[in-house]
């Protein structure tokens, strides 16, 4: 077990979901820019296996619930949480919000508020890899819901077809919305659905995030061969669709069931039985995590708001004068 990348991939998953918390209380203390913050408490497994797996110069899309794959690439959560606060220090000056964070020099193509729609662009990007003979793969991340939408299926045509370097990765937390996904489909093994179109495939089922890290690793490989791949990951969504939604659609049981099945718990506890560290070990860990984000989460706060010109900054060309508003035009008129 020398060898084990255990540790790290516990750690990353910590730090995401001691970072969804955060938001959580940003939102709480009043000091988010908007309600809809989307957390991906439960589903850490997911981000921290595949993006691991990840090279350094790869590149990814993310979808509503996209903060902790974000994490796991190297956001920077002072200057994710400023984001989400709609701060100027935010990686999009706080123009983006909690949906939007993105950052081209850390592979992060963008995310996007309509379900599916950030697939296709992972596509345009392997095909810039391949035509420039470049050793990169490009992940689409999105969930159990973008299954139902056939720009999927578009997208996964293409690439099998012109054999691009692309990874779909759909991270099934059981819920699209407040529909259960028995509710949805007819057939629950969303890898087969790619199997069809000739990718190559992995169905993660089960908690062993190191497990799913070799095997996501292995599809990312082959894709970076033009072998495009699928992966499929199951997990458990723990709290509603968005931060408001007390979740009524679900059972009180089942949620208090399925909260058991915690990627994080059974990592802890397989280092523990395995000898690789301690409690002492993981407390310590899990100490420097919380103050990390403890420390971030007050770098957003006292980050500065930007000025209400900065709304018009980055739409338009810089030798176009800024618009001015219906007011200032009215004042100008009065005045003279």
């Amino acid at each position: 077990m020398s060898n084990t990348l255990l540790p790290k991939l516990y750690k990353t998953m910590k730090r995401i979901r001691t970072f969804e918390e955060r938001v959580s209380e940003l939102f709480i203390k009043g000091e988010s820019a908007g309600t809809m913050l989307h957390l991906s408490i439960g589903e850490e497994l997911g981000p921290a296996c595949v993006g691991t797996a990840m090279q350094e110069n790869d590149t990814f899309t993310t979808h509503h619930r996209g903060h902790g794959i974000f994490v796991a690439r190297g956001g920077d959560p002072n200057r994710m949480l400023a984001e989400i606060a709609g701060k100027k220090d935010g990686y999009c000056k706080g123009k983006g919000g909690s949906m939007h964070i993105a950052d081209m020099t850390l592979g992060h193509l963008g995310a996007n508020a309509i379900v599916g729609g950030g697939i296709p662009t992972v596509v345009g990007a392997a095909m810039s890899y391949k035509y420039l003979k470049q050793e990169r793969v490009s992940v689409a991340f999105f969930g159990d819901g973008a299954m139902q939408q056939g720009i999927l299926y578009e997208s996964m045509n293409m690439a099998s077809l012109w054999k691009l370097p692309v990874v779909f990765c759909c991270i099934n937390n059981q819920y699209g919305m407040g529909t259960k996904i028995e509710n949805a489909v007819g057939v629950k093994d969303f890898s087969k659905r790619a199997e069809s179109f000739g990718l190559n495939t992995l169905h993660v089922n089960d908690l062993d995030v190191e497990s799913a890290y070799h095997k996501s690793k292995e599809i990312i490989d082959s894709a970076r061969k033009f072998k495009p791949g699928f992966i499929e990951i199951e997990c458990y969504r723990f709290y509603g669709h968005a931060r408001m939604d007390k979740s009524p659609y679900r059972d009180e049981s089942e949620e208090s069931e399925k909260r058991k099945l915690d990627p994080i718990s059974f990592a802890s506890n397989q280092m523990i039985k395995n000898n690789i560290l301690d409690e002492a070990d993981i407390k310590k860990i899990d100490n420097d995590i919380m103050i990390e984000m403890d420390k971030a989460m007050e770098f957003a706060i006292n980050s500065p708001i930007n000025d209400e010109t900065e709304i018009f900054k980055d739409v338009y060309s810089e030798n176009d004068p800024l618009p001015v508003s219906l007011d200032e035009k009215i004042n100008k008129i009065l005045n003279n």
